[in-house]
């Protein structure tokens, strides 16, 4: 697995960081991955699951017109 460094950082985001970390019982890098990981765009598989669960939920649904109700909107 690959490795990071980060040089620099302001001194005020490592404390946030340690504070953050021992609230979740984490490692100051466990925290720092983690941030990391949370903020990867969601996977192709997960993103297909997720479609998957939505069209589940609105199959079957009638739904409105949209079309009709924004020229109603526009008109006002």
């Amino acid at each position: 697995m690959a490795q990071l460094l980060i040089r620099n950082l302001d001194p005020e985001i490592i404390e946030y960081l340690k504070e953050r970390a021992r609230q979740n019982n984490r490692s100051l890098q466990g925290e720092a991955k983690a941030l990391l990981e949370e903020s990867f765009p969601i996977s192709t598989r997960d993103a297909l699951e997720i479609s998957k669960q939505w069209h589940s939920r609105l199959a079957g649904k009638i739904r409105g017109d949209s079309a009709r109700i924004i020229r109603e909107d526009r008109q006002r």
